[in-house]
C-alpha cells in the first residue's frame, strides 16, 4: 500500500488503516487509484482532505460520505488547525501532479518546516512556476513518487509517447483501435487522439461522467459503433480477446504504459506512455528544489541514494508543541466515538445474551456508588423513622417506566432506554439482553441508558416486559386496590439467607461493602420491617 504517516505530525497521506495509524488526526488523500486507497471505503468516518473532484468520485464510486470529504481548491493555500484549542496551525497548498484527473501534490508548512508530498506524478517544467514553489522555500522533507526512479529505464516524454501512438494508428487506417486504460487517467490522451483522427471515442458510462465532470472536448460517446478509437479496460486486452474482435473487424491493440508487459498477440502494441516521472524528470526535479532530505513513496524502490549531490543541508528534528501532543495522544490512547463505532460495524449484528461477571458488576456498581451513596445513607437512617413502607414505592425504584405512566408523571427515561433490558439476578450476576441497536453504542453511552441497577421494560410503556400478575408486586393484595395495606407482606419463617436477599430492594444496598457488609445491611433491613410489621398489628 502506498502512503505515509509523517513522524512528529498528525498527518496521514494515503494512509487508511486506522488500527496503524497512531497518532494521526490529518488525512489526505492524494488521487483515487486503488492503490492509495486501500482501506478507504464507505464505513470511513473522519475528516479527510482532497482536491474537488477525487472529493466527488470518493463520494461516488466508494460512497465515503460528504460529512466527511473537505475538498480544497487547487492552487490556493489553507490554513488547518493541528490542536483542538488552534493555538498551533499548518498551511496546506495543493498544486496538480499531473497524474489522473484530482492527483494533487500537497505542500505542508508549520512546526515541522516544510514538506512536500508528490503522491504519484509526471514532472513538467511548469511545476517549479507554481506560486508556493517559485518563491525560494527550502523544502525540508520532499517524499518523491519513485515509481520509474531508474536509471536503467528511459522512458520518453508524453508528448513523445503520444507521437508514438498516432504514428501507430495512422499505419491501421482500416482498423479498430483498442486503448487499454485503467479506470481514472489518460483522459487528455484519449481526446488528443480524437481530434487528432477526427473520430468519435467510444467510453463506457462511468468514464463518460468522468471526461463531462473535467470539460474535455465533445468527443466522446458511449455507442459501440460511433467510433473507430475505443477505451476498455486494460484487463480486457489479451489473446481471446484480440482473436474475437478481429473476427468482427481488423483491429488493433495498444497499452500505454511504462510497465514491462509481454504482448501475448502480434496486433498488441505497449507504447511507454507513463503518468510517472522518469528518472532524468526526477533528477531535473529534485535539483531544482535541493530538498533536505528525499523519502520514496514506493518502499520497494530505493532512490535516495540516486539524489544525494542535489540535497541541501539536514536539519534537526522538530520539536511538538504541547498543544499538538495532546492532540496527538488523545487520538491513540482514548479513541473516539467514531472509531468505537467503526468497530462495532464490523462485529456481527446478532442479538444475544451477555453475562457479566460479579466482579465486573462491583465495578460498575462503584462508579454509580458514590453518586448514590449521600442517597442511600438517608434511606437506611431514616427507615425506622418511617411507620411503612409502601411496596408501590418499591416498585417504582425498580420499575420507573411503568410506575411512571401509572402514576401520571413523567417518565425519566429516553425512549431508546426501552431496547435495553438489565435483569440482575440475587448472587450478583447480571444478564443484559442486547438489541441490534445497542451494538453500535459505546460502553460510555451504554453506561448512561441501562448499566445501573435498574429494569427497563423492552417494548411498550405498559410494562410488557414484565409480569402480568399484579399480585408479583408485593404479596396477597396488589397495590393498585385501595384495599391493599401499605407494609410489605415477609412472614416470619422466611429466614432463608437468599430469600430474603430477593425480597431486599437492590438500591438499598450500597456498593464498596463486603459480603459480610451485605448480610448485615440486609438484615438490618428486614429487622426494620418486621419491627414496622408489629407497630402495624398493634395498631
Amino acid at each position: 500500500m502506498n502512503g505515509v504517516l509523517i513522524p512528529h505530525t498528525p498527518i496521514a497521506v494515503d494512509f487508511w488503516s486506522l488500527r496503524r495509524a497512531g497518532s494521526a488526526r490529518l488525512f489526505f488523500l492524494s488521487h483515487m487509484h486503488s492503490d492509495h486507497t486501500v482501506g478507504l471505503s464507505s464505513t470511513w468516518a473522519r475528516p479527510l482532505y482532497c482536491s474537488p473532484i477525487t472529493a466527488f468520485l470518493l463520494h461516488r464510486h466508494l460512497q465515503v460520505s460528504k460529512r466527511w470529504i473537505r475538498a480544497l481548491e487547487v492552487g490556493e493555500s489553507h490554513v488547518l488547525p493541528l490542536d483542538e484549542i488552534g493555538r498551533e496551525t499548518m498551511t496546506v497548498t495543493l498544486m496538480d501532479a499531473n497524474h489522473c484527473p484530482g492527483s494533487v501534490m500537497f505542500l505542508f508548512e508549520g512546526y515541522f518546516g516544510t514538506i512536500l508530498y508528490t503522491g504519484d506524478f509526471r514532472f513538467t517544467p511548469a511545476m517549479l512556476k507554481e506560486p508556493a514553489l517559485s518563491v525560494g522555500k527550502q523544502i525540508h522533507t520532499l517524499y518523491l513518487d519513485n515509481t520509474n526512479c531508474n536509471p536503467a529505464l528511459d522512458l520518453p516524454s508524453q508528448h513523445e509517447a503520444a507521437q508514438q501512438i498516432v504514428a501507430l494508428i495512422r499505419k491501421h487506417p482500416q482498423h479498430d483501435v483498442k486503448i487499454g486504460l485503467y479506470s481514472l487517467g489518460k483522459e487528455s490522451l484519449l481526446e488528443q487522439l480524437a481530434l487528432e483522427f477526427q473520430t468519435w471515442v467510444v467510453l463506457s458510462p462511468r468514464r463518460l461522467e468522468l471526461v463531462q465532470l473535467l470539460g474535455l472536448a465533445d468527443v466522446f460517446t458511449v455507442e459501440e459503433k460511433a467510433g473507430r478509437i475505443h477505451a476498455v479496460n486494460h484487463m480486457e486486452i489479451c489473446h481471446s480477446a484480440m482473436l474475437r474482435w478481429n473476427q468482427a473487424r481488423p483491429t488493433i491493440a495498444i497499452l500505454p504504459t511504462s510497465r514491462k508487459i509481454h504482448s501475448s498477440h502480434p496486433n498488441i502494441h505497449i507504447i511507454p506512455y507513463s503518468d510517472h516521472s522518469s528518472y532524468s524528470e526526477l533528477r531535473a526535479f529534485v535539483t531544482a528544489l535541493k530538498p533536505c532530505r528525499v523519502l520514496p513513496i514506493v518502499s520497494r524502490q530505493p532512490c535516495r541514494d540516486y539524489f544525494q549531490d542535489s540535497l541541501g543541508p539536514r536539519l534537526p528534528v522538530p520539536l511538538i508543541p504541547d498543544s499538538v501532543q495532546q492532540y496527538m495522544s488523545a487520538s491513540s490512547s482514548k479513541p473516539s466515538v467514531l472509531c468505537l463505532l467503526e468497530r462495532k460495524l464490523r462485529r456481527p449484528r446478532t442479538q444475544g445474551v451477555v453475562f457479566e461477571s460479579p466482579e465486573e458488576k462491583a465495578d460498575r456498581f462503584q462508579a454509580d456508588g458514590d453518586s448514590k451513596k449521600a442517597k442511600n445513607e438517608d434511606l437506611s437512617g431514616n427507615l425506622e423513622k418511617q411507620p411503612s413502607l409502601h411496596p408501590l414505592r418499591t416498585k417504582k425504584q425498580l420499575f420507573p417506566d411503568r410506575c411512571s405512566n401509572q402514576c401520571g408523571e413523567a417518565a425519566p427515561f429516553s425512549e431508546s432506554q426501552k431496547m435495553v433490558t438489565v435483569l440482575t439476578a440475587p448472587l450478583g450476576l447480571s444478564v443484559h439482553l442486547r438489541s441490534p441497536e445497542e451494538e453500535f453504542l459505546p460502553p460510555e453511552t451504554g453506561e448512561e441508558i441501562g448499566g445501573g441497577p435498574h429494569l427497563v421494560p423492552r417494548g411498550d410503556n405498559d410494562g410488557s416486559a414484565v409480569s402480568r400478575n399484579p399480585r408479583a408486586w408485593g404479596g396477597q393484595d396488589s397495590p393498585q386496590s385501595p384495599s391493599s395495606k401499605a407494609v410489605p407482606l415477609l412472614a416470619p419463617e422466611f429466614s432463608g439467607l437468599a430469600l430474603k436477599y430477593l425480597l431486599t430492594p437492590l438500591n438499598f444496598f450500597q456498593a464498596r461493602f463486603s459480603s459480610r457488609g451485605f448480610d448485615q445491611q440486609m438484615e438490618k433491613y428486614h429487622k426494620s420491617l418486621l419491627k414496622c410489621r408489629r407497630e402495624h398489628s398493634l395498631v
